[in-house]
């Protein structure tokens, strides 16, 4: 499954708001540096979808606010 995810960095609450099935907002405490807060994305869908962080891939937008991720052994 891809989700477009729109990533708000530096943020006081940590989150995710789904705004459809294939598109949320992500709010992550961490700063957007050396990869930070694309970590805490990778560990914030972990834990939503339940599935381990190795099965969560960054597609594009690795050093954009806007990302495409997807997650592969869902059932």
């Amino acid at each position: 499954m891809k989700i477009v995810i729109k990533v708000k960095a530096n943020q006081k609450t940590q989150g995710l708001e789904f705004t459809s099935e294939k598109e949320c907002i992500a709010k992550l405490k961490s700063l957007p540096i050396k990869g930070k807060a694309n970590q805490e994305l990778v560990g914030l869908l972990s834990k939503h979808y339940g599935v381990p962080k190795k099965d969560i891939e960054i597609i594009s937008g690795h050093v954009s606010n806007i990302k495409i991720v997807e997650i592969s052994h869902l059932d």
